[in-house]
């Protein structure tokens, strides 16, 4: 062996170890780890630039997280049948890794860093991305790359009324409360979870019950890297020029001006506007040559000037950018059946936040087939965020859906699943897409909010309304004071500590997401925070309700019907005929969609259309197949020729079962060939008029049904 293995186990008490190695796979990296947990392996592996690129004044991470099919012995889908670009669900475990780790390099740090962490085995039981978190910051820390951790990351959920640290597949199934919650050794630095209307308190609960773990899996990564040689000494570095004297002279002569411009009540584009004056202004005196040659010193130490400024007029005065209180929340306004073509829409405005968002129904063939690696999965909730440049303003090329778009679509159905009727109650495939109009501050809460007046404008029968808000933090330097800010500005976003996002119902949450941008929050502040958002999201859910205060009775006219009921297992066959011959001829027949599926040993037949007729003639024609009526004697039926022999013609009376019409019953007068009097497919009227005790089969008259020659000619 030409490597030196360094192995770390981490036991949380519930009889499922987890075990960090390094030394032994991805040498070259700067820092690696494979972490497992029963048949679960992950690579985790980190690289950092030596140095950082010139004028970059930020931390240029990128973090990578993709699961390999071969892990779970599967082929991707598709055409190629190779890993192509990161699906949805990928991309969000790779945000909830990098929301996790980036507070936590050092500020003035600014060399490309690249984590990549991969899923190369997998069961069916020990969640992958519960260990992601754990396994990035378990390879930066046995690296010589700068970070302020080690962190960890686990998943906590509520299943059967107990908290369990990163439970399995089958105990998330019984959940209602799921947190994905991100930590040091001494505070919390992310949250994302969802959960069915859980108080606030429970919610600190699970985030104490995660914290604890995480605890213990900080520890072990700590005494882990002090084994490793190449993690003793982290690397050295200056990314960032200094100007002590520049500095000075920026704070003596604009801190003042600044705080006067934030002080002034204002919108967006005039504060910005302001602040570019105060900057020009004081600018004016360099020469091109020196501003050219001092530009990434000018840019940070007015752009800090003006955050000291701002988080000091909040904490001395407790005022705002925009003159608000630190509760108050910006007006609001809200319309509904706004797109008349759409099967649902509205629009919803707060402040400078606008959503406008629909409501499609469809269809079980319209629900979204997820290939993942381990759970593949059909969704018949879907919602998407869309966030145009012109939303702020901007004119930049419009590409492919980005991560955060993803990340924010993600958080705003999280929000509003729990509360989605089930197939059962609403057969139907729900499409929610919210393309915000206008940004400043919280468009993901603004699509949750347009979300729900979408669905109860649509008729869709939420079991509640679910509203959402933002909310902010800024901090003194000790964190020995600090301000909680409802409903954010994005300025507030930019220049403030914390982003947490919190929606629910009148009841309780339903979803939340926090971020931050300092080391650590302590649990006072989160438990602070929670209580001031649930304020703030009941204010903006009685807004909501002045425009709609429950879903509407009925859907619109023009969406489809769908209608749901079972049949036998048994007779699934026969509905559909072979080759599908049977169910195609319904369908072109009645102009109706109809999906068949078989769940717990039951055929679950789904009928939609766009209007009752032909919803009626084609749940008529599937239970006539499925449940076949009897044929009775004396009854009168209508029937279709099928087969026509020289004794007489079958004619199908009900679904798959046909009687004999025999030549001498087809007219009181003689009949010597059948074809001349019928042909197949043809239309006609017959009475049951006995059955053979031989072979069982009924036998019909068409003649008793005609007048007679002798009453025809009197």
């Amino acid at each position: 062996m030409n490597y030196e293995l360094v192995t770390k186990t981490i036991d949380l008490g519930d009889g499922r170890p987890i075990t960090i190695e390094t030394g032994k796979l991805a040498k070259q990296a700067h820092g690696s780890v494979v972490v497992r947990q029963g048949d679960t392996m992950l690579l985790a592996a980190v690289v950092a630039a030596e140095e950082a690129k010139e004028g970059v004044d930020f931390l240029p991470l990128t973090v990578e997280y993709r699961e390999k099919y071969a892990a779970a012995g599967r082929f991707p889908g598709g055409y190629f049948k190779r890993e192509a670009r990161p699906y949805d669900d990928e991309i969000l475990v790779a945000r909830l890794i990098d929301r996790a780790l980036r507070p936590m390099f050092p500020d003035d740090f600014h060399a490309d860093v690249q984590v990549v962490v991969n899923l190369i085995s997998a069961d069916k039981e020990n969640m992958s991305d519960s260990l992601a978190g754990l396994a990035a910051s378990a390879a930066l820390a046995c690296s010589d790359i700068p970070f302020n951790g080690p962190i960890s990351e686990v998943r906590v959920a509520r299943v059967d009324g107990k908290f369990v640290v990163n439970p399995t597949w089958s105990d998330l199934t019984r959940a209602d409360l799921e947190l994905m919650v991100a930590g040091s050794a001494d505070s919390i630095v992310m949250v994302e979870g969802e959960m069915l209307e859980v108080s606030e308190d429970e919610m600190i609960q699970a985030l104490e019950v995660a914290h604890a773990a995480i605890k213990v899996q900080v520890q072990a990564q700590s005494e882990m890297a002090a084994q490793v040689s190449k993690a003793a000494v982290k690397r050295s570095y200056d990314h960032e020029p200094k100007n002590e004297e520049l500095k000075k002279s920026i704070w003596d002569e604009c801190y003042q001006k600044y705080y006067d411009a934030a002080k002034t009540p204002s919108g967006k584009k005039e504060r910005g506007a302001a602040f570019a004056a105060i900057e020009d202004a004081f600018n004016a005196r360099f020469t091109e040559e020196e501003l050219s040659a001092n530009k990434f010193l000018l840019h940070k130490f007015h752009h800090d000037c003006v955050k000291d400024a701002m988080r000091n007029m909040i904490l001395e005065e407790g005022l705002r950018l925009d003159g608000r209180s630190t509760t108050q929340i910006r007006a609001i306004w809200s319309e509904i059946d706004y797109l008349p073509g759409t099967h649902g829409s509205s629009v919803f405005t707060r402040g400078e936040t606008q959503s406008l968002t629909t409501l499609t129904l469809g269809t079980k063939l319209d629900q979204q087939m997820i290939d993942s690696a381990v759970m593949p999965r059909e969704d018949r909730f879907l919602l998407h965020y869309n966030f145009p440049p012109y939303s702020t303003g901007e004119a930049r090329p419009i590409r492919a859906t980005s991560r955060r778009e993803i990340g924010h679509g993600n958080l705003a159905l999280r929000a509003l699943k729990p509360v989605i009727p089930d197939a059962a109650a609403c057969p139907y495939t729900i499409r929610i897409v919210s393309d915000i109009l206008e940004s400043n501050g919280s468009s993901s809460m603004a699509t949750v909010c347009a979300g729900t007046l979408a669905l109860m404008d649509g008729g869709v029968q939420i079991k509640a309304p679910v509203s959402g808000i933002a909310m902010g933090l800024i901090t003194n330097s000790d964190n020995s004071k600090y301000a909680i800010l409802s409903d954010i500005l994005g300025d507030e976003d930019h220049l403030g500590d914390m982003d947490f996002k919190v929606t629910g119902t009148a009841k309780g949450i339903t979803a939340c997401q926090m971020d931050i941008k300092i080391k650590g929050l302590s649990m006072k502040m989160v438990k602070d925070a929670l209580e001031q958002a649930k304020a703030g999201r009941l204010h903006i859910l009685g807004e909501m309700m002045k425009t709609i205060d429950k879903p509407r009775t009925d859907y619109k006219p023009h969406a489809p019907r769908i209608v749901s009921f079972e049949i036998p297992s048994d007779t699934i066959g026969a509905v559909i005929g072979p080759g599908g011959k049977v169910i195609q001829e319904i369908q072109k027949t009645t102009g109706a969609v109809i999906t068949i599926s078989e769940v717990n040993n039951k055929g679950v037949v789904e009928v939609a259309a766009t209007n009752k007729e032909a919803l009626d003639n084609a749940v008529k024609s599937v239970k006539n197949i499925a449940f076949p009526a009897q044929i009775e004697v004396g009854e009168i039926y209508e029937g279709v020729v099928k087969n026509i022999q020289a004794f007489g013609a079958f004619v199908e009376i009900l679904p798959k079962q046909d009687a004999l019409l025999h030549v001498s019953e087809i007219a009181w007068t003689r009949v010597d060939n059948v074809r001349d009097v019928l042909k197949e497919g043809d239309r006609l009227e017959v009475k049951v008029i006995g059955k053979d005790p031989k072979n069982g089969k009924y036998k019909l008259s068409r003649k008793v049904l005609l007048p007679k020659p002798e009453a025809a000619s009197n």
